[in-house]
């Protein structure tokens, strides 16, 4: 775990005058890393967001390679001087802002992409709120698997389609059985659903055949994004038995590009446990530091703004909040069971967290669950109602961390516009 030191401290500025203010999400506290490129057709960079700016590691004489996966697999003591030396530079006072200033562009001059290459891509199932509104759908009098409360439920998943924000989403084709139908049907998905996730990237490996223990799973992770893994809910209905997602989940996924480093999130540590009814983590998932600030408290939200609302000038609308602090699973607890058996994590993979949903009204992560499975429509401040996405909708995920005593920090956003399907011919040879 991460302690705190002058890096955290809320009274540091910047000569970076936009990370000042105190309601934007790239403060000098928070110091995210990503890729950038001045225009098209030049290769990616390494780069730091402060403020509304980004400055490029290389040019800045911070980092000697624009490759991020390099700078992702340093060791811990590493990553933090880095930091360190970031921090350092970026205070108002450094003696470094003549020179960096040239190694500083704006935000709105960039194109950004993934923020490293994603080789694997597995994705969790940590919200036992989710878990249960879900199963509570489809198995009414059973709606918690007796695993879930063992064993970190996750599956593998499909790296390649995997974007970054504001890059649209396409409509998925695929099987299709109403219950009333004799025989499947293939088309467009009418249950088209966002899910409000984290990603952690992966930095550091491990050796194929050796496990990663709980108390060292933390120094592999590089740093956390917010994750939309998008699902056609009625595609996903007939074929995720016997083997799980597929088709309902490899259409697309998106990232915000800025990764947040764990040490960054060092000052929204909490306590972590199971509750006492239920059975305590087996000895390779447990340990005194998980249980002391394994949970983080990260605010997520998702808001909607429909091609109404666009053409209206109209503000996107929150449709929840959320907390990763009510995860049920901790993110040494994944990298620990994901690696138990031998498997070997490589820099740049990139584990889900699963839906992040709540306990109270609100908080549900998913529209399956707000529109209780199309039930219960949402009725938008538009006039508009919803029971999942129509076409030119466009979603967005937002996370951020406060506490009294230290500056707020954030994730960017996460967003993505629904496109209609693609025609495809239905016709038999």
């Amino acid at each position: 775990m991460t302690d705190l030191d002058d890096t955290h401290d809320a009274t540091l500025t910047s000569w970076v005058e936009t990370a000042n203010d105190p309601a934007g999400d790239f403060p000098i506290q928070n110091l995210p890393f990503g890729r950038f490129r001045r225009a098209s057709g030049e290769a990616w960079r390494a780069g730091v967001a402060i403020g509304d700016q980004v400055l490029d590691l290389e040019r800045a004489g911070l980092a000697d390679t624009t490759d991020m996966q390099w700078i992702m697999q340093q060791s811990v003591e590493q990553r933090r001087a880095l930091r360190r030396r970031l921090s350092q530079d970026l205070r108002l006072g450094s003696a470094r802002e003549a020179p960096l200033r040239g190694a500083l562009i704006a935000q709105k001059d960039v194109e950004v992409t993934l923020p490293c290459t994603i080789g694997d891509y597995t994705d969790f199932y940590t919200s036992i709120h989710h878990a249960t509104a879900v199963g509570r759908q489809f198995r009414p009098d059973n709606p918690l698997l007796p695993n879930y409360k063992w064993v970190p439920i996750a599956y593998h998943g499909r790296a390649s389609s995997i974007v970054v924000s504001g890059t649209p989403v396409r409509r998925p084709l695929g099987q299709i059985k109403a219950a009333d139908a004799d025989a499947p049907r293939l088309g467009a998905s009418e249950r088209m659903d966002y899910e409000l996730e984290l990603g952690a990237f992966i930095g550091r490996s491990n050796a194929l055949g050796d496990a990663v223990p709980i108390a060292d799973a933390e120094a592999h992770i590089f740093g956390l994004v917010l994750f939309n893994d998008w699902t056609a809910r009625d595609i996903q209905a007939w074929e995720y038995q016997p083997l799980g997602p597929f088709l309902s989940k490899n259409f697309a996924s998106t990232v915000s590009p800025w990764m947040v480093t764990l040490d960054a999130l060092a000052p929204f540590r909490a306590p972590f446990e199971h509750p006492s009814g239920d059975p305590q983590p087996l000895m390779y998932l447990d340990s005194q530091a998980n249980r002391a600030e394994g949970a983080i408290d990260i605010t997520l939200e998702v808001l909607l703004q429909t091609s109404r609302m666009r053409e209206a000038g109209s503000a996107p609308q929150r449709l929840m909040t959320s907390n990763f602090r009510d995860s049920y699973w901790t993110l040494a607890q994944m990298v620990a069971h994901h690696t138990v058996n031998g498997c070997n994590l490589q820099p740049g993979d990139l584990l889900g967290t699963g839906t992040q949903s709540g306990t109270r009204e609100g908080e549900a992560g998913s529209m399956l669950e707000l529109s209780m499975g199309g039930k219960r429509p949402l009725r938008l401040d538009s006039g508009e109602t919803r029971s999942f996405l129509e076409d030119g909708d466009t979603v967005i995920l937002r996370g951020h961390c406060a506490r009294a005593g230290f500056r707020r920090i954030g994730f960017g956003e996460c967003a993505g516009t629904v496109l209609p399907a693609r025609g495809l011919t239905m016709e038999r040879p």
